[in-house]
């Protein structure tokens, strides 16, 4: 993982449909869910979230596979840890715990 990467993963997700699309994918787990499906479930036209989809599997957010006539969506595991990682190793110089994320650390004083 290296900057340019995480660059291309963070415009990805910066954009309300993709991010709606991951967080959904990310919800089924490798099961995945059909294009149809998903574009149902955010009220997104097909050929609008073909374009999301296309965006999010080149930054290597989201794969997807065949099975039968239908494309089935879900989010790369892998490398959504290793994206996750790097923000916090490589962001914190190897203290994750100078970034500690939990929700506690974000209540205000």
């Amino acid at each position: 993982m290296n900057d340019d990467q995480v660059i291309s993963q963070l415009s990805a997700l910066a954009q309300a449909t993709r991010f709606g699309v991951f967080k959904l994918l990310i919800r089924q787990g490798e099961a995945g869910m059909p294009a149809g499906a998903i574009a149902e479930a955010l009220g997104v036209p097909q050929n609008t979230l073909s374009t999301h989809l296309n965006i999010l599997s080149n930054a290597g957010l989201v794969s997807s596979r065949r099975e039968g006539r239908s494309l089935i969506y879900s989010v790369a595991i892998n490398e959504t840890r290793s994206f996750l990682n790097y923000l916090v190793n490589d962001c914190c110089e190897g203290h994750p715990e100078l970034c500690d994320l939990s929700v506690e650390s974000t209540k205000p004083c």
